[in-house]
């Protein structure tokens, strides 16, 4: 898993017609072309649906880091071992 972020239909309907992730900022309501400043573009492999119809899987072939720490992944950090959740 690299990252998590949000699509609307305009975002889908351009990272299909693309071949390239495109997501909706929900903070600055706006699109946005994963990899257009850093470089690191992500071209689409797959897109799969979930049960429900309201997740998608997105499976790329990433051209760098997805985080924009410089991390490969977004989820490098670990949760504390003993910690509670809730």
């Amino acid at each position: 898993m690299l990252m998590v972020a949000y699509m609307n239909q305009e975002s889908l309907a351009k990272t299909m017609a693309t071949g390239e992730t495109w997501f909706w900022s929900r903070s600055r309501k706006t699109l946005w072309h994963k990899g257009a400043t850093s470089g690191n573009i992500q071209t689409v492999k797959t897109i799969a649906v979930d049960c429900d119809a309201d997740t998608l899987l997105v499976t790329v072939d990433p051209a760098g880091p997805a985080c924009h720490t410089g991390h490969i992944s977004c989820f490098y950090r670990h949760y504390p071992e003993g910690k509670d959740l809730t």
